[in-house]
């Protein structure tokens, strides 16, 4: 049997340069632990967690900012409001977004980095939900669409945490601000985001 068309020769040293990082990802995805996810909310700031607000703020280009605590889901309500009116970090975020999608396409191939962020998103999607449903309920939170907010604003973390790893940019001295972000997931907290110059984590 004959084809008209040669079959492609895979690039093996390219697939075998891939290996290691897509190793690294897949312990990312497996260390994800929806046992800490929202267990802190409405707890005083810790040391660390000012640490990692100070990365964020400070990679996203807002020295001035200071991170704030929000003591309840009806305070995180108003904030994120005021998050969707005036999205002051959103364009700063896509700006990063943007420049750890081309690093990560010269380490990976399209479809590679594709298939590591679905595993992440299979990773985060239900669980995530499950977790802040339960967080919710033990303060009485009706709010269902904040309630699928939290939910969101962790699956995005997790997401941005992963392309960091996938453009090689997570050093530890100084960590890139979406994996600050997604450490302070880790800790249990909800970091609601950025109005004017307070960034308000509940």
């Amino acid at each position: 049997m004959f084809f008209d068309d040669e079959p492609e020769t895979p690039d093996v040293p390219r697939l075998l340069e891939e290996i290691p990082l897509l190793y690294r990802v897949k312990a990312f995805a497996d260390s994800l632990n929806a046992n800490t996810w929202f267990s802190r909310l409405g707890e005083p700031l810790d040391a660390r967690e000012q640490a990692l607000s100070r990365y964020y703020l400070d990679g996203l280009g807002f020295p001035e900012a200071e991170p704030a605590l929000l003591s309840d889901w009806e305070d995180a309500a108003i904030a994120a409001e005021t998050l969707d009116r005036d999205p002051i970090s959103w364009e700063a975020e896509e700006m990063l977004r943007t420049s750890l999608v081309a690093q990560a396409l010269e380490r990976l191939d399209e479809q590679a980095v594709s298939a590591a962020l679905a595993l992440i998103a299979q990773q985060t999607g239900d669980t995530a939900r499950d977790a802040v449903e339960d967080a919710a309920a033990i303060s009485d939170v009706t709010d269902i669409e904040l309630v699928h907010a939290a939910a969101g604003a962790l699956a995005q973390a997790a997401n941005g945490a992963a392309l960091v790893v996938l453009a090689e940019a997570d050093g530890e001295d100084d960590p890139h601000p979406f994996l600050a972000r997604w450490r302070l997931f880790a800790r249990g907290r909800w970091p609601v985001g950025l109005a004017g110059n307070t960034y308000n984590i509940l």
